[in-house]
């Protein structure tokens, strides 16, 4: 997730936040007293911390496609039937699986050393016995790319971009993904065996942070690592002593055909049911941990908001919860995600009816600002959302918001306008894709802020005739 926040536009943003009377006049003043009331009572509710609690324990990680991806699916369907939600159904569609195995890492020599590495997603396993080379290091991909074609074969790649730095907003994090994404294939293009990168962290413990490589032209083209943090800087060390190491990379990882789904479960509109609002979250996770952070408290949010509104009185419009399937991997197509997948199961009419949509994925930590979609700034409802959201300390954003996230990202681009409700990020990248993403790293009261902004502002644009659209003329596009 990457945002760029000017902190100057915030704090211009909120100190109007207040100044709201005749604007909110405007807006129905029973639905923003209904919002405030809705914010303060789910500060209190249990639901989003029981969700998550019964999921990490129930089913630990859930990689995509997993047996137990797709077991907390289904307990996932039957739990939202209890809290009350109407239209619950699983859609299923098809996924290329992926399963880590074993692997390992030593730095050979006179003195060899075990290091700590996690196999990328979707990489490839090395031979029986691994695969053995000098490390040639480099400091950004585009170094990488500037060496000629075959000039590092029987080398093993190295790239040490440094640590992540730790942002409120996550923007760190993209430029190095797009290492992790694209490493492996432009190595395989100079020659070499394998690729080894820092792993994408903000911390510095020995538990590498796993993530997606990319197919190029239907595979992965070499084996793939993450290297832990203490682990790259020992490397990294070596070599700026002057000494050339070899390492020894073993993985046993293998794909398999599979299926992934996603849950969908609905609060019906009272009086304009056909108008969706979709709240977006992702059910899989990595291996490594139990998926609490990344993403099972992202569908624990929006699961009791929606309970909350649901409690309160149907909306005049719809509120759909999605827990999207196949979030965290790549694939050989374009079909395996559960973005992709919902998008094209709407018919044109059904796409149009989708009327605003946000995602929760990005763990737990308390929300601090919000964004809204293109035209929307300034508007009756920017200022009604500012007044409700103000009191727990939630600023408008001056930007506006054009992306949402992964599992929303296609209805997104189709036309949909989106929304997000900015997370404190600053340790979300400590924990993010290792094995120390587990239930025990939520705090309970900073996602029960979480719940209380979510609920608010879901009730506003549902109870609402707001047409965001209108702000901004949707240019569909489907895949």
């Amino acid at each position: 997730m990457v945002r760029s926040l000017r902190l100057a536009s915030i704090l211009l943003a909120g100190a109007c936040a207040l100044a709201l009377p005749a604007a909110v006049q405007a807006q129905d003043a029973a639905t923003v007293r209904a919002a405030e009331t809705l914010r303060d009572s789910a500060l209190k509710s249990n639901v989003a911390l029981d969700f998550v609690t019964q999921v990490t324990t129930r089913f630990g990680a859930r990689p995509a496609g997993s047996p137990a991806e797709q077991a907390a699916a289904a307990w996932s369907a039957e739990y939202l039937k209890s809290l009350g939600f109407q239209n619950v159904h699983i859609q299923e569609f098809p996924l290329v699986g992926w399963e880590r195995g074993e692997e390992s890492a030593t730095l050979l020599g006179a003195h060899p050393q075990n290091l700590v590495v996690a196999a990328l997603g979707h990489s490839i396993p090395t031979p029986a016995g691994g695969v053995e080379g000098e490390v040639v290091r480099f400091h950004t991909f585009e170094e990488l790319q500037a060496v000629p074609d075959g000039s590092l074969a029987g080398k093993i790649v190295y790239i040490d971009a440094g640590q992540l730095i730790p942002m409120q907003d996550g923007s760190g994090y993209g430029p190095l993904t797009r290492i992790r994404g694209a490493g492996p294939a432009e190595a395989a293009k100079k020659g070499a065996l394998a690729f080894v990168m820092r792993s994408v962290g903000s911390d510095m413990h020995r538990m590498p942070h796993t993530g997606t490589t990319r197919y190029i032209d239907g595979k992965v083209p070499l084996p793939g690592f993450a290297l832990s943090g203490p682990d790259a800087s020992q490397l990294s060390r070596l070599i700026d002593m002057g000494q050339t190491p070899r390492l020894r990379l073993t993985s046993t990882a293998r794909v398999y055909e599979t299926v992934s789904q996603n849950v969908i479960a609905d609060v019906p509109g009272r009086t304009r049911p056909q108008e969706v609002i979709v709240l977006g979250s992702h059910l899989d996770s990595w291996d490594l941990g139990t998926g609490a952070i990344d993403d099972a408290a992202g569908g624990a949010i929006t699961i009791a908001a929606a309970k909350a509104i649901m409690e309160h009185g149907a909306p005049a419009r719809t509120v759909r919860v999605i827990l999207f399937g196949s979030e965290e991997v790549a694939q050989p197509t374009n079909t395996g995600n559960g973005g992709g997948a919902y998008l094209r199961s709407l018919s044109p009419e059904q796409l149009r009816n989708h009327v605003f949509t946000g995602e929760s994925d990005f763990g737990a930590d308390r929300v601090y600002a919000l964004g809204l979609p293109v035209g929307a700034q300034g508007s009756d409802f920017a200022k009604a959302a500012s007044r409700v959201l103000y009191p727990i300390g939630v600023l408008p954003l001056a930007d506006p918001e054009t992306s949402g996230g992964a599992d929303i990202g296609p209805i997104v681009q189709a036309g949909v306008p989106v929304f997000r409700l900015n997370q404190d990020g600053t340790r979300y990248f400590d924990l993010h894709h290792t094995a120390d993403d587990t239930l025990d790293k939520i705090d309970p009261a900073q996602m029960s802020q979480n719940v209380a902004a979510w609920t608010a502002l879901v009730w506003l644009a549902a109870d609402s005739d707001v047409d965001f659209r209108a702000m901004r003329p949707a240019q569909p596009t489907r895949p």
